[in-house]
């Protein structure tokens, strides 16, 4: 278990929690939920020890150990990989490095003979003869492959980098697992598998995530940070949002019939205060006026833009076809001979776990890279808008948001312009600022207003909920949702895959699957059950 206890932080005047007191139990996977800024993170490093409160304590049962996932992914850059997940458990791993140091010396002496057995006595206690295959399975688990393991983290890309702290905070069963952002440059497959790991973990989770999907899967309790404060809620993400919208109407309802009584109060007071024989009641409904409270209801600190994709003309019958299109980078093949057509009323959901094929597709699609060989070709009726994963080289301009948004408006109007950046939470000055210093959240939210201003009937979306907080990703959700064109994407985020997808294709290492379904029937489809009996085989082999 684990505690805060009368938690106070102040950052200057600010205080971003006060008098925070809660506990978390074990057996349950806790949802650290907030608007942008409320401290979820902090709150998860004060919880971890590495940042003191001003105020009040963290209390850890005795002899629990924590495990928290790192967010530094160069920090292990010159360890194994292998030991990089073992070192998860810091008592076990000193104690495998202890032993190995007393077998290699020459002159091994009985005071080394009595260590080594002490050594051996706690090893066996920890289950360490289990550790490297329990560290082998849970990266198998996550899709690094045994090839890698004995490689150095330097020579893994960046989210094999993140799987391998992933599977380092999860390994040796720790008592308390605090994770910010789990499931960030994870694949869908290797979110689910994550997903039935926490669902089976026996110990306490305290997880920040932005992923609704992911919330509701493992979630038993939702902690909401707002106004400084953390409200406990039993149940999960969905659970969470219908209770508090139910608690903020039934504390209107309440203040509504209170509002009641106090007019009722008030007119018997005017009506008979100078009435000799009606003074006493006068006056005691006066005692009764004073004792009504209103209850206080503060607006949620969460702000949802506003996201409507409207295209300017209909698509017509003839959207796109591509044809044999291959491509290689770096000596690698990761397109080869991809052919599809699409049709006038397709969402389709890219997925599987290379994510540079996806990207390296919807760079050629948008004309920003040519193919080494194999054709596409837009119809005439199209337009098309696109989201690329990495939108850097958008922002290298000295231009505040309202030019650089107006160069892309058919409306050379400021007020024109200043409608599409309200909507997306851009209000007064906050349009003046320089896109060069904005934060990723912010050039996501520009981005999109770029998309909406466009007015084209076809979306290239590459993974467009990066940086983005749980509202701005509800809204988008929506948006995509209601678009009446065509959508092309690729998420992490499994309700949005869900709820907007009619036809998923999967790019493999040798061709690629094309169904005419939702996502969570694909997944529970034919070729998903072969494809994990293939992989469960080689891992096993």
């Amino acid at each position: 278990m684990i505690s805060a206890n009368g938690v106070t932080l102040r950052l200057g005047k600010k205080a971003l929690f006060e008098d925070v007191n809660i506990k978390f139990t074990e057996g349950n996977c806790y949802g650290l939920i907030g608007a942008n800024g409320a401290g979820k993170s902090t709150f998860l490093k004060i919880l971890s020890g590495k940042i003191e409160p001003t105020n009040g304590s963290i209390v850890i049962t005795p002899g629990q150990r924590l495990s928290v996932l790192e967010q530094d992914h160069f920090k292990y850059d010159d360890c194994v990989v292998l030991d990089t997940v073992m070192m998860g458990n810091a008592r076990l791993f000193e104690i495998m490095k202890e032993k190995d140091a007393i077998y290699a010396k020459e002159d091994f002496t009985e005071e080394d003979g009595i260590r080594a057995s002490e050594l051996e006595g706690e090893f066996a206690a920890m289950n360490g003869w289990e550790a490297e295959s329990d560290a082998a399975t849970l990266l198998n688990g996550l899709g690094i492959d045994t090839e890698l393991h004995y490689k150095l983290m330097k020579d893994l890309d960046g989210s094999e980098k993140v799987k391998v702290l992933l599977a380092r905070a999860l390994f040796g069963n720790p008592d308390i697992l605090l994770m910010d952002e789990p499931t960030n440059h994870l694949d869908l497959a290797a979110i689910g598998w994550l997903e039935e790991f926490l669902i089976n973990f026996e110990n306490t989770v305290i997880v920040v995530s932005h992923d609704r999907y992911f919330l509701n899967k493992v979630c038993t309790h939702i902690a909401d940070i707002d106004y400084a404060k953390i409200q406990l809620y039993s149940g999960n993400y969905d659970f969470w949002y219908e209770s508090s919208q139910l608690m903020i109407k039934q504390m209107k309802e309440a203040n509504r019939k209170k509002e009641e009584k106090i007019k009722e109060l008030q007119e018997f007071i005017q009506r008979f205060s100078a009435n000799a024989s009606k003074s006493k009641q006068a006056t005691s409904r006066k005692r009764a006026l004073e004792k009504i409270e209103l209850d206080e209801i503060r607006p949620s600190s969460r702000k949802y833009p506003y996201i409507d994709f409207r295209p300017e003309r209909e698509i017509g019958n003839d959207v796109l076809t591509v044809e044999n299109l291959s491509k290689t980078i770096d000596g690698v093949k990761v397109l080869d001979n991809i052919s599809f057509t699409v049709n006038h009323d397709d969402k389709i959901a890219f997925v599987g776990s290379n994510e540079l094929a996806k990207t390296t597709l919807f760079q050629i699609l948008a004309g920003e890279m040519e193919p080494d060989s194999g054709s596409y070709k837009w119809g005439i009726t199209t337009s098309q808008a696109y989201f690329p994963k990495d939108n850097t080289k958008e922002f290298d301009s000295d231009l505040v948001i309202y030019d650089w948004l107006q160069q892309y408006s058919p409306v050379k109007d400021i007020t024109y312009v200043r409608g599409f950046l309200g909507r997306m939470l851009f209000a007064g000055d906050d349009g003046a600022k320089k896109v060069r210093v904005l934060s990723g959240g912010e050039k996501v939210r520009c981005m999109l207003s770029k998309m909406m201003i466009s007015g084209s009937n076809v979306l290239i979306f590459d993974e467009p909920t990066n940086h983005l907080d749980m509202e701005s990703i509800t809204a988008l959700n929506n948006g995509m949702m209601k678009f009446p064109g065509v959508i092309l994407f690729s998420s992490r985020d499994h309700q949005i895959v869900q709820t907007t997808a009619n036809r998923i294709i999967e790019l493999l290492p040798n061709g690629f699957i094309d169904k005419i379904t939702t996502y969570d029937e694909y997944l529970a489809s034919d070729e998903m059950a072969m494809k994990r009996q293939i992989y469960t085989a080689s891992v096993e082999e």
